[in-house]
């Protein structure tokens, strides 16, 4: 069966949006959110359209801070110590990548872990891993709730998870893992958790072996058709978070987009798969939408 995250995504998209309109006939204010960005890169700005066409989908207040590539990191940090202590912001994000004269980590770690809503801050990620409430690194919030909407059991089963970044690797491994016991607002199965969690990456030997005794896949290794059909046992999971440019002098633009799976292949054999596009890519944004009115919930109590 073939995961559809579009639509799981059009579905909370709605349920956020009630759950806002429901705040404002209360006489309450909307959520908001600030998205920073530095630089003139096309694939951040067409990332942060696609943030703000979502928010104003929902309800949540989004404002757009834009600055120029030769921005410093001080007045870049001056900026971020300016939204922490600013209390009409519920929550905000910097959008990466960051030009090469800027600390990445100075500038995430700089974040007040309660506005961090891209769950990237150290704080955020050492309470998640010990099992504390914490704001979920988008993509992998978004994982988790695919697998409680298609009732995808954890509990028990062998995880691989190919790929050790910060941003979905690492994180995905801990919510796996976790005991049942970490709670997470605006989760449709909040007990999902208590597997068994193996993590490959480009180092791993014999990475189709160990792929094979896995009951569910998940693949973010930034590698087109990395996982193809001799990997997977029938029956098997697929969670498929690349999205790579190939070249295809056939399709319309000269480049088509497919994952880290060699979803031709591997599909008759998994149980589910997510497809490229269609698939994680719309659940992360919308869990940026979660995120965002969890904070909004903290922050207003």
């Amino acid at each position: 069966m073939i995961i559809d995250g579009k639509q799981i995504a059009a579905d909370i998209r709605r349920e956020l949006r009630a759950e806002i309109e429901a705040l404002l006939r209360e006489g309450r204010r909307a959520p908001k959110l600030a998205i920073v960005i530095v630089g003139h890169s096309p694939a951040s700005e067409t990332y942060v359209a696609n943030k703000l066409k979502a928010c104003a989908e929902v309800g949540i207040e989004a404002v757009k801070l834009a600055y120029p590539t030769e921005i410093t990191e001080q007045t870049l940090l001056t900026e971020v110590h300016r939204l922490n202590s600013d209390d009409s912001i519920d929550g905000f994000i910097v959008q990466l990548p960051l030009p090469p004269h800027i600390n990445e980590t100075t500038i995430l770690s700089a974040i007040d872990y309660r506005k961090d809503v891209d769950g990237l801050t150290p704080e955020n990620v050492g309470r998640t891993v010990q099992g504390l409430p914490s704001i979920i690194s988008a993509t992998p919030r978004g994982i988790r709730e695919l697998l409680a909407r298609y009732r995808i059991p954890t509990e028990g089963k062998h995880v691989v998870v190919i790929g050790r970044s910060n941003i979905v690797g690492k994180p995905m491994a801990i919510l796996l893992m976790q005991r049942p016991y970490l709670s997470l607002p605006n989760m449709s199965a909040a007990s999902l958790g208590d597997a068994t969690v193996t993590i490959c990456h480009s180092k791993t030997r014999d990475l189709a072996a160990i792929c094979r005794t896995a009951d569910i896949i998940i693949v973010a290794a930034g590698s087109p058709n990395l996982l193809t059909a001799d990997m997977v046992s029938e029956g098997t999971v697929v969670i498929d978070v690349g999205i790579n440019r190939i070249d295809d002098p056939a399709a319309p633009r000269g480049y088509r987009l497919v994952g880290d799976v060699d979803f031709e292949h591997v599909a008759p054999k998994a149980a589910y798969i997510t497809p490229v596009p269609g698939g994680v890519g719309p659940m992360t944004i919308v869990s940026l939408l979660q995120n965002t009115i969890q904070a909004y919930h903290e922050h207003t109590r």
